[in-house]
């Protein structure tokens, strides 16, 4: 029997592995030298600015699994968005080492966003045998800060706001032990090498009055005491406390204590606005508002965003653990789970002295400003708001307010998208040339794009001041400094006030500013967000409070026929006048008077909005009505909420954007089932059968049901979801209309009125029984922070315009 020949071992193969996507700051390299030994092969890995770079030489087999397994089993924070590899000449060395970063060649990999303390550290952080039980900046390659100190790239401690802190002998063998958690995980420190915290109190430490501007916070007399342990103290007795935090400083207080919240609410002038809550753990939100499978996902998850969740009744002890000024008259109560091991130290470990297990957590600024995230600037600007700051010395270089989400049919839904989830890119359908699209002015964020991806920037805030404006600037630089994007023109809306818009115009330097449309932007990155290349129109339903108009009006009830290079304006909620702006904003009675003046309704005083409205104010809106001094029109979806609210009796002066429409939603949720005899809108005569001009909505109808119902002692939950049902069947009515007219079968929807969960899962529902594919919003939000998505998309793609110069 002749033996089998004997089959010599493959030759070894060396190929170079780039893997782009989140891939630093995240244990990847430790990850690859683990992969590498496992499989026997010899090379190296990197970081360099375009991502992961690996050279691996040994057997055929093995270094095909290795480009296999370093996306299937990536790090658990990174995002592997390609690995692309080819052959090299075999070196025949052997050992495989981690070499030191690279910042040569194109910037393309991505900055990972700041993490919540994973349970590793969380361990540590609690454990008393451990040397960093307690230490206020415990941090791995799993979690921590990443966006908000990295000044440079490629991501290395030099490169971040942790480069003058000097690591002791044994961080610095945690930090070169690819074996190790923290095996060059940039933020590592310990109590003997890292930051350090102190706790300084404003002049007058009597929590019962404000503090004096005029003196200089002093340090905490307590001696050796721990600043945090001092802190939750002061906060159990009722102080208000600036914490510096992840991208800026919270202000706190205990969420039980009504003085203490009245107090900060009043020294901010917040209004009525709703402050933010942080709870101690998930099992102390239950009793406060009812929490599903995917609130609690959120809430406990890695990014740790404000969830915003409906209140339960407050009956029974447990939903009385929150002030009645925390929230007042709000639906919901946003809530996060503590993302820092400050936040986990403040709230108390297991053991420590009771303490408050909710805190209010709002951002550490004035009415109309940034959050604040200089160290100087918090004790000058938060003086007289704060009684004492919890502050430390590692800098923050980018400021980054809280992420605000709620789930919308089981699906998160973001109402302002920052921390945990910027500076991670959305993929585009589409290439775009490399673009800086500016957002609009109200919760502005801007956006950086070029090729297939757009980097949404963290939240900026309303574009109000300079101190606004100013911190825009900053961020913008920071971010094209960690995406390698250099833009080759800016978009901007349309608006000529816009302060976005003005900035686009000064910082031009000789490229063009592309001007697009509001609704067309708002619709653009809805398509954009869900992966449509815009080879087929939509029928883009965009209703907000204001944008700027073709016509020179205020545009909001729109139904435009819509793909990135264009737009026709295919139906519009029927336009009644503005009267005073802003005035009629802050005061929806006004608008609900202009809505009944226009429907043909008397303004009787048996109705709110016209017993709200005092006398002479209401002579002049009427004769500022009949002259239209001062009245722009609107076709504005969220000024009609704004009306039937006050027309309803439900909110006669807002203290917030979207107050009353939001007050509206909770009536008509609070009506059980769905609602009989939904109200209707009419088309106006003869403009249902232009051929080449848009439908006009008319709301008069709905108005004139309102005021019958009213009249007949009908429940205000009744008559609030009685209307939403009539803007959804509107909604479906007219997309219907449309896509006989027009063949177009996908809907989408945006703008902010669409952050009504009530009202997006009914037009939702309708327009897919109706046979539409509808597009929704669940990467960036409806409402304008997800502007300049569109913003981009449509600048980069469409021809200049002589009137875009």
């Amino acid at each position: 029997m002749t033996a089998e020949p004997t089959l010599a071992p493959a030759a070894a193969v060396r190929r170079r592995v780039v893997v782009r996507g989140v891939v630093q700051g995240v244990g990847f390299r430790p990850f690859v030298h683990a992969l590498a030994h496992r499989l026997k092969l010899s090379g190296y890995v990197t970081n360099t600015g375009e991502g992961v770079v690996a050279e691996v030489e040994g057997a055929p087999a093995a270094v095909t699994s290795f480009c296999g397994l370093i996306a299937a089993q990536a790090p658990p924070l990174a995002v592997v968005q390609s690995v692309d590899h080819r052959p090299l000449d075999v070196r025949g060395v052997s050992g495989f080492s981690i070499v030191p970063s690279r910042a040569d060649g194109p910037r393309r990999t991505l900055v990972p966003p700041d993490t919540a303390t994973c349970a590793d550290c969380l361990a540590e952080l609690r454990d008393p045998a451990d040397r960093r039980h307690r230490h206020p900046f415990i941090t791995c390659t799993h979690c921590g800060p990443r966006f908000t100190i990295v000044t440079g790239l490629p991501y290395d401690r030099a490169n971040t706001t942790m480069a003058g802190f000097a690591m002791c002998p044994r961080c610095e063998r945690e930090y070169t032990d690819p074996a190790d958690r923290r095996f060059h995980a940039q933020p590592v420190a310990c109590h003997d090498c890292g930051p350090k915290l102190r706790l300084l109190l404003a002049p007058a430490p009597d929590t019962a009055a404000p503090a004096d501007v005029t003196a200089a916070p002093r340090p905490y007399a307590g001696g050796g005491a721990d600043p945090v342990a001092a802190a939750r103290l002061l906060l159990a007795r009722g102080a208000i406390i600036a914490v510096k935090g992840l991208g800026g400083y919270h202000l706190a207080c205990d969420a039980a204590n009504a003085d203490s919240v009245r107090r900060l609410r009043r020294r901010k002038a917040r209004g009525d606005k709703p402050f933010a809550l942080m709870a101690a753990d998930v099992d102390d939100i239950a009793p406060l508002a009812y929490l599903g499978p995917e609130e609690r996902r959120l809430l406990t998850g890695h990014r740790r965003p404000v969830v915003l969740l409906r209140r339960r009744p407050a009956t029974g002890p447990g939903t009385r653990r929150v002030a009645d000024a925390v929230a007042p008259g709000s639906p919901d109560l946003g809530v996060m789970l503590p993302y820092t091991p400050v936040h986990h130290l403040l709230l108390g470990l297991p053991g420590d002295p009771p303490g408050p297990r909710l805190l209010v957590m709002t951002s550490g600024n004035r009415g109309g400003e940034p959050i604040v995230t200089d160290d100087a600037a918090a004790l000058e600007r938060l003086a007289g708001l704060a009684d004492a700051w919890l502050t430390h010395d590692r800098p923050i270089h980018v400021p980054c307010d809280d992420t605000v989400v709620r789930i919308c049919d089981g699906e998160e839904l973001p109402v302002r998208r920052s921390r945990g989830y910027a500076p991670f890119p959305v993929p585009l359908p589409v290439a775009v040339t490399p673009v800086l699209a500016v957002g609009g002015d109200l919760k502005n964020t801007f956006c950086l794009a070029e090729g297939r991806q757009a980097w949404p920037s963290a939240h900026v805030g309303d574009m109000d001041d300079l101190a606004t404006l100013t911190a825009f600037g900053l961020a913008e630089r920071q971010l094209e400094s960690i995406t390698g994007v250099t833009p080759r023109l800016l978009a901007a809306d349309r608006h000529p006030g816009y302060r976005s818009s003005r900035w686009a115009a000064r910082h031009a330097a000789g490229r063009p500013v592309r001007h697009v449309q509001h609704h067309h932007a708002h619709i653009a990155a809805v398509m954009a967000e869900n992966g449509l290349d815009g080879g087929r129109p939509v029928i883009g339903v965009a209703f907000d409070g204001t944008g700027y108009g073709d016509d020179g009006a205020v545009w909001g009830g729109e139904f435009l026929l819509a793909d990135y290079d264009g737009y026709r304006r295919a139906a519009h909620l029927a336009y009644v006048p503005l009267p005073g702006g802003d005035a009629a904003v802050e005061r929806p009675y006004r608008m609900a008077l202009s809505h009944l003046r226009a429907a043909g309704l008397p303004w009787s005083a048996d109705l709110p909005c016209a017993a709200a409205c005092p006398e002479p104010e209401r002579t002049l809106l009427a004769r500022q009505l009949d002259t239209g001094l001062n009245c722009v029109p609107t076709s504005s979806m969220g000024r009609l909420f704004d009306a039937v609210a006050s027309l309803a009796g439900v909110r006669q002066h807002a203290g917030y954007e979207a107050q009353a429409a939001i007050e509206l939603e909770a009536a008509a949720a609070a009506f059980p089932g769905e609602p009989d005899h939904p109200y209707a809108f009419a088309p106006r005569p003869g403009t249902a059968d232009r051929a080449d001009g848009p439908l006009i909505l008319d709301p008069a109808p709905v108005l004139a049901a309102i005021v019958a119902d009213l009249r007949c002692g009908t429940p205000v939950p009744l008559v609030a979801a009685r209307f939403h049902a009539a803007v959804a069947a509107e909604v479906r009515r007219t997309c219907r209309t449309l896509r006989d007219r027009w063949d177009v079968r996908t809907a989408a929807l945006t703008g902010g009125v669409f952050a009504n969960t009530l009202l997006s899962t009914a037009c939702a529902r309708g327009l897919r029984e109706d046979g539409f594919t509808v597009l929704r919003h669940r990467l960036v939000p409806p409402n304008d922070g997800g502007l300049a998505l569109g913003q981009a998309v449509v600048a980069a793609r469409r021809r200049p315009d002589p009137a875009d110069a």
